[in-house]
């Protein structure tokens, strides 16, 4: 039902530190997809030639460099600029989604201001890259444990700036753990966001390791995810507690079970 693509900056590091030979890893482990983080590092040439050698699919990769859009003096232009590289590699890489971030929120602005700039920005963003076939994915993190400050924790929220942009190329990165440690209702955040989800992540909770090993009801949120109508990839992106290969294995079998 689901596509699962482990993200090899955490996965298959035992592999080594070369990005193509955790693509070749996560093949022998049974995967036709796989996530990334951004590009920087990485021997993109190698990594291509991975992928076509494995028919491994790049599902996702990270929008560098990491913006903080809302902090003066608020000079938007490198990401832009890093948008035009980013498309690039992706096109490269065959990569359909590119996954932006809101950054720190600022205290001395209204939070419903800067949620509307976050609108103006990511509007230019999709038009800066018309053409391109790349889609935008704006994720929104949880405050509570791993992204003290930043700007977008709400799923609601991110749907409400995907309204506002509305554009087919721009949509919600849906993270479930990020979801739950925020205390959100699943089914509900799902529903509301609707086809505005163009793709997920999981990793369980508590500690942000592999499904299994926290105490996420993985059968009722896969059911949930499935409700919702969301049929693409599902980024494991998880900080594995034992070997990857092994960790991968309890959610692989949920999901052919499905």
């Amino acid at each position: 039902m689901f596509q699962l693509s482990p993200n090899i900056d955490l996965l298959f590091t035992e592999a080594g530190e070369s990005a193509a030979d955790r693509v070749r890893a996560a093949a022998a482990a049974g995967f036709d997809a796989v996530e990334m983080w951004g590009p920087t590092g990485k021997d993109i040439p190698a990594l291509k030639a991975a992928l076509e050698e494995t028919g491994v699919q790049l599902t996702a990769q990270l929008a560098e460099p990491r913006m903080q859009f809302m902090i003066p003096p608020r000079n938007h232009e490198p990401f832009y600029e890093g948008l035009d590289a980013g498309v690039k590699v992706a096109q490269e890489l065959g990569c359909p989604r590119i996954v932006v971030g809101s950054g720190t929120g600022f205290g001395g602005r209204k939070r419903q201001d800067q949620l509307d700039e976050l609108i103006e920005i990511f509007t230019k963003g999709v038009a800066h890259i018309d053409g391109s076939s790349i889609t935008l994915v704006l994720e929104p993190v949880n405050v509570r444990v791993d992204h003290p400050g930043a700007l977008l924790d709400r799923t609601a929220e991110a749907a409400y700036i995907a309204r506002g942009v509305d554009s087919p190329n721009f949509g919600i990165l849906y993270d479930l753990y990020h979801s739950t440690v925020e205390g959100e209702d699943v089914a509900a955040e799902l529903a509301n966001a609707g086809n505005l989800v163009k793709y997920v992540q999981i990793a369980d909770a508590p500690g942000r390791g592999e499904p299994g090993s926290g105490s996420i009801d993985w059968p009722a949120r896969l059911g949930d995810l499935a409700n919702s109508g969301y049929s693409g990839p599902v980024g494991l992106e998880y900080y594995p507690t034992i070997e990857s290969a092994k960790s991968v294995q309890w959610i692989q079998d949920l999901v052919a079970k499905l």
